[in-house]
């Protein structure tokens, strides 16, 4: 079983957000089902559009969704984040000098303690990057195995939002549609990482992406960009990573007085191959004068990977 806590704090008087519960509502809708629609998290969505978000209700939902031992817990904030030089914390609605909100170290400490195979938590909030970064040092500073962290920023800046939008959980929304998906269709924290780090230039806020894992776990599946089926023909085109697949006129379907049917179809299969990175042809700019020409194509360093894992039965 798979739950998420999502939540965003946006009107907190003299510091409104207009983009906190925006933000924590885009993210539970896409996070709740899979790109074809079926479940995915089961989401509990917290948001002070019409009711205050006190530190000690939020601390109990933050207990309770790092309890029992189910497979995966995603904790989503969207908000306040505040720094002194004790540690930093997350700002609740309650917020008062000296008692700002819940302390990141202690949210730490219950992930680590958790049960739950893996434990995930985004925050979007300004100086989020202290999370996992401790000053009291002990278990506050160790990050245990199955605990995965992404901030929107390091905790030395703000978080920037832009247009009723965190800049940084837009990136996300954009990463979890699919623009952070692998050719199976997965889109596991790592690549959504990649994603908003690739998005954000030097002189931008900096994500901070922090983890103790031995695989990542897919957090959100969508239709691959190239069926499965079709991807495990690589094997069959290719019976070695390093050989060249020769082709000829007789591959191209407007050569329709020699053109062979079983070539066509393996053809646009190789076309397919390229469009997703996979296979480049050789000599040639195109697959189509490839084809002409009697060239070949070859698997690029991502086809050799891919071919690697269809080899091994991993697809």
């Amino acid at each position: 079983m798979k739950k998420a806590l999502i939540v965003g704090i946006g009107n907190i008087e003299d510091m409104k957000l207009e983009g906190a519960i925006n933000d924590a509502n885009a993210i539970s809708t896409v996070l709740e089902t899979h790109g074809d629609g079926s479940p995915n998290f089961d989401v509990k969505l917290i948001t002070d559009m019409k009711k205050q978000i006190n530190k000690s209700d939020l601390k109990g939902l933050i207990r309770e969704l790092f309890e029992g031992d189910h497979e995966t817990a995603l904790f989503y904030f969207s908000g306040h984040g505040f720094l002194n030089d004790i540690g930093g914390y997350i700002v609740t609605s309650d917020y008062k000098n000296n008692d700002e909100g819940i302390s990141m170290d202690e949210m730490l400490i219950l992930a680590n303690q958790s049960k739950i195979k893996n434990k995930i938590i985004i925050l979007d909030c300004c100086h989020s990057g202290k999370f996992g970064n401790s000053n009291l040092g002990g278990n506050c500073t160790s990050i245990n195995k199955g605990v995965t962290i992404l901030t929107a920023s390091k905790d030395s800046e703000s978080s920037i939002e832009i247009n009723g939008q965190g800049v940084f959980t837009s990136l996300l929304l954009q990463a979890l549609s699919g623009g952070a998906s692998d050719l199976r269709g997965s889109i596991t924290p790592g690549s959504v990482y990649a994603y908003i780090d690739q998005a954000l230039g030097p002189w931008s806020q900096r994500p901070v992406f922090k983890t103790n894992v031995s695989e990542f776990i897919s957090l959100r599946t969508i239709n691959p960009p190239i069926s499965l089926d079709i991807l495990r023909k690589i094997i069959d085109y290719f019976e070695s990573p390093e050989e060249e697949y020769k082709l000829d006129p007789t591959y191209e379907f407007e050569n329709k007085d020699i053109a062979v049917p079983e070539k066509v179809a393996t053809f646009k299969n190789l076309q397919k191959f390229e469009r997703v990175g996979l296979v480049v042809p050789v000599g040639e700019e195109h697959m189509y004068h490839a084809a002409m020409n009697s060239k070949s194509c070859k698997l690029t360093a991502l086809g050799f990977h891919y071919w690697k894992l269809v080899k091994n039965k991993k697809i």
